[in-house]
């Protein structure tokens, strides 16, 4: 039996169907199964969320493979950052090997340090120590940017540019290797099908990234493309933008539609010097985007 978390976020949605249609059981843990689609059918639910460690011990159960992919870009009600990505990932990881699990699997992020600007990539690294720090074999993946055709990311830029101008938070220098989810999701497939070890260590880390180093102006532009509405961008300084988004969350907290720390994430570079030789070691050639996106 094999645990998924996030099963409806950006990844899982691509893994999931992968994983059934290979005939592998799965059970998923999630808040509404509702989320799951079409897909719902075809697992096993196991009620709960990040912030519910006692949901951890009872989705362990018979489990032999745990795919950790559930994570917190924003705080929420149930918990900070911080808890719902560090300290749930260290419960789960003990969770795991209280039930006897025999491979951890677990999305990171490049660039993940205990000294990063950004939160998220702060607690990605505390997350990232608990993993490698676990007695059971383990597989880290830490991709650049992941996206899809219709993800949140890409609806978002879609509807900015039914605008004349398209803003454009900060100087739009950070530096990408976007990867497709699809991509991601084969590259999953082939770790589980190996087993852990593929790479020859008990504690594996994988940095998976596209073909292509684009900075962020440059995939928006890119974006606009595909959407058939290429626009001017209009560059908002990062102190402006933070105060009007702190506002934001003051004043609608969870309903904001964008954070701070969010939008901060789009100044930070996500790359790596392997470029698509992790991918590739899988089996994997990740595609460039605009071919995905259809403007090659």
């Amino acid at each position: 039996m094999l645990l998924l978390t996030g099963a409806t976020g950006l990844i899982g949605s691509a893994l999931l169907p992968r994983l059934t249609a290979a005939g592998t059981p799965v059970r998923c843990l999630v808040r509404d199964p509702r989320r799951l689609g079409p897909e719902r059918v075809r697992v096993q639910i196991a009620l709960g969320d990040l912030s519910d460690p006692p949901s951890f011990r009872n989705a362990m159960r018979g489990v032999t493979t745990v795919v950790h992919l559930a994570a917190a870009i924003r705080d929420q009600p149930g918990g900070s950052i911080e808890e719902l990505n560090g300290i749930a990932t260290w419960r789960m990881v003990e969770a795991a090997e209280r039930a006897g699990v025999e491979h951890f699997v677990f999305f990171s992020a490049l660039g993940a340090t205990g000294h990063d600007r950004t939160r998220l990539l702060r607690t990605k690294a505390l997350a990232e120590d608990a993993v490698a720090g676990g007695a059971m074999p383990t597989t880290t993946f830490a991709p650049s940017i992941v996206y899809a055709p219709g993800d949140v990311w890409m609806t978002m830029l879609e509807r900015l540019s039914l605008l004349p101008l398209v803003p454009l938070p900060g100087r739009g220098r950070a530096l990408y290797q976007p990867i497709w989810a699809q991509d991601v999701a084969d590259c999953v497939m082939t770790a589980l099908e190996a087993g852990p070890g593929v790479g020859g260590e008990r504690h594996e880390r994988f940095e998976l990234a596209g073909p292509e180093t684009l900075s962020h102006e440059a995939i928006v532009r890119l974006a606009l493309q595909s959407f058939g509405r290429p626009r001017p961008l209009v560059k908002l300084p990062a102190g402006a933008v933070r105060q009007v988004l702190r506002l934001g969350e003051t004043i609608l907290g969870g309903r904001a539609p964008v954070t701070w720390d969010e939008a901060e994430l789009l100044e930070v570079s996500l790359t790596t010097p392997r470029g698509t030789r992790d991918a590739e070691a899988l089996g994997v050639t990740p595609q460039a985007m605009a071919r995905v996106l259809g403007v090659a």
